[in-house]
């Protein structure tokens, strides 16, 4: 099975909930995203998607695996290093959901064309280890017997397609 895989390194964010009104001049109707703390998060997880993703997006059925881990709070250590009492598991928020549709949402366009092509999703929610957060990101083709010799893609991306110049990883 192809599949591509990649980690974005930074405190995941959410999507949060979206919120539509009219304005009353235009008479349009405005759709905005409550949390605007996460559009750098987004950001960031674009730009490793690009770098991964070595071609246009595919549409086909895929699998995702989203494996958020999260810093762990000050107040799970002590003098001693990590206290027994500190949890095992980080049972608050933010909401694996909503952090796995800041994601979709993000690779809509670079790695996919559509979220619905998404068949299988894996979430996983976790505390770092060794202090580094990040989402681990993997997307799997699930079409079964694809000899596809560069994975998803038929033709690969150049450097320049991928915009890698203005990321400092061009040549």
């Amino acid at each position: 099975m192809n599949e591509i895989r990649f980690f974005v390194p930074g405190i995941p964010k959410t999507a949060g909930s979206k919120r539509a009104f009219v304005n009353p001049k235009t008479k349009r109707i405005i759709i905005t995203d409550d949390n605007r703390k996460g559009k750098d998060w987004r950001a960031s997880v674009q730009q490793f998607a690009l770098a991964a993703m070595p071609c246009d997006p595919v549409d086909f059925a895929l699998e995702v695996i989203f494996e958020f881990i999260l810093p762990r709070p000050q107040g799970h250590y002590g003098a001693k290093g990590l206290k027994p009492s500190a949890p095992k598991y980080p049972e608050i928020r933010p909401d694996v959901l909503k952090m796995a549709r800041a994601v979709e949402d993000s690779l809509t366009g670079i790695c996919w064309r559509d979220d619905a092509q998404i068949v299988t999703e894996h979430l996983e929610k976790r505390y770092s280890d060794n202090g580094k957060a990040g989402c681990w990101i993997t997307i799997r083709e699930m079409a079964e017997g694809s000899n596809n010799i560069t994975g998803f893609c038929q033709e690969p991306k150049t450097v320049e397609q991928l915009g890698l110049r203005a990321l400092g990883m061009g040549g």
